[in-house]
């Protein structure tokens, strides 16, 4: 029993250390560029539409490399140590552009940083989630050990979203990138040395991409899961990205006190994780998951209408309800598609299945490239230095109409995917990796 909660532990704890880096990347990036340096919405759209069209070419490759690396170390872990420095590194970098840039050669580095940090974050996740349903066989295990995980995010969430805010004030963005880079470097690390993987050999069959490609694109509930992801990972990252947006222009208040909205969301989430967790265990996967998603969509409308620090808080308590639902049973949606791949075809290639799913999450640039497009020309916000006539409508836009639409969609797709109740995940040996 000990044993196993340390195994828990040493895998869960990895999500804290991959969390920290995207999440400061994802959510203050466009902030940062639009509202700080002057880099223009269109121009902000332009480098997320590049990445999410990179990320769609790059994302099946690493899950391929990743499915056929054969090492005494394993198939994921090489990967992630060598990519976890060049991670931090980038994060950092994109924090610290050269005060001599301006223009179009500002853009280029952003766009340039944007999209190598983006990428290094693809393979670090893509051989983070192919563990899971490797090392963690049963419904029962993948449930308490994926609450753990994203309890272990969402405290990541409250110091790389919720905190960042005041560090940033203190210490300014390059040096909140330089700690967050090496903190979230170190767990990831921790979490590559001690999971213990199972063990593929030479001999072992490797996947063939075009076949793996050829069955995940008639795999009818990768696409509905993926694309229902996709819809819910947008809405939440462009709640996260356009947060200081509302609090400045919407409900007018100091920008440091957008830590209290983002810390209501994740205090919340983090309280309600287990309840989603023994709603799953107590029922079964897919109407929980189906409930998040519409207790997520339904929250937005009284966050629409919040025009004080209290009552934004309350929206925010209700979003952190939904979100909790939604991180708890995601995950173990795409585990359940991966057991049924190894099962139909005898391989395992959970590298691709999860690059494959994580790049239709990613697809969440593209809905945020579009949102800045949409207030760019509906309501005239192009910049901090040129927010337009109505500022305030823009942001509420931006935080509760389009993320509400997104989630609504998701719901949808949900109700076009299922699993048999007999079905149980493919029993693998116990033969781990050497240790390094």
């Amino acid at each position: 029993m000990a044993e196993s909660r340390l195994k828990s532990f040493n895998y869960a704890i990895g999500m804290f250390g991959t969390s920290i880096p995207i999440n400061l990347l994802k959510t203050f990036a466009v902030f940062y560029y639009v509202d700080t340096l002057g880099v223009t919405t269109a121009q902000f759209a332009l480098i997320l539409s590049i990445y999410a069209f990179i990320d769609a070419i790059d994302n099946p490759v690493y899950g391929f490399l990743s499915d056929r690396t054969r090492s005494r170390w394993g198939r994921r872990r090489p990967w992630l140590v060598i990519g976890t420095p060049l991670l931090a590194l980038g994060l950092i970098f994109f924090y610290s552009p050269p005060a001599f840039l301006s223009g179009n050669s500002l853009v280029a580095y952003a766009m340039l940083l944007y999209i190598l940090t983006g990428t290094l974050d693809s393979v670090i996740n893509a051989n983070y989630g192919a563990l899971f349903p490797e090392l963690f066989k049963t419904d029962a295990a993948r449930a308490s050990t994926n609450a753990l995980r994203q309890a272990f995010q969402l405290v990541a969430m409250i110091i790389s979203i919720a905190l960042t805010p005041i560090i940033k004030s203190i210490i300014g963005f390059n040096n909140t990138a330089l700690i967050y880079g090496i903190l979230g470097g170190a767990v990831i690390l921790y979490m590559a040395l001690t999971a213990k993987e199972v063990k593929v050999t030479e001999d072992d069959k490797k996947p063939e991409l075009w076949h793996s490609l050829k069955s995940l694109f008639i795999n009818k509930k990768f696409w509905v899961a993926g694309f229902a992801g996709a819809f819910y990972s947008a809405a939440m990252s462009l709640v996260m990205a356009t947060m200081l947006f509302f609090v400045k222009y919407a409900i007018k208040i100091p920008e440091g006190q957008s830590s209290i909205l983002f810390g209501a969301v994740l205090l919340i989430a983090i309280g309600c994780v287990s309840i989603w967790a023994w709603l799953v265990r107590k029922y079964s996967i897919i109407p929980v998951w189906r409930a998040a998603l519409i207790s997520l969509a339904i929250a937005f409308i009284p966050l629409y209408f919040a025009n004080s620090l209290v009552t934004a808080i309350l929206g925010s308590v209700l979003i952190g309800f939904g979100f909790a639902g939604a991180i708890t049973t995601n995950d173990l949606i795409g585990a359940k598609i991966m057991d049924e791949d190894t099962r139909k075809y005898n391989l395992r290639r959970e590298g691709i299945i999860s690059n494959a799913m994580g790049f239709m999450n990613r697809l969440n640039s593209l809905f945020t490239a579009g949102a800045l497009l949409l207030v760019n020309k509906w309501f005239g916000f192009e910049s901090g230095a040129n927010p337009g006539p109505t500022p305030d409508l823009a942001a509420r836009f931006l935080l509760s109409v389009f993320p509400a639409v997104l989630v609504l969609v998701a719901f949808a797709f949900s109700w076009f995917i299922n699993f048999s109740k007999t079905e149980e995940p493919l029993a693998v040996p116990e033969i781990v990796a050497p240790e390094m």
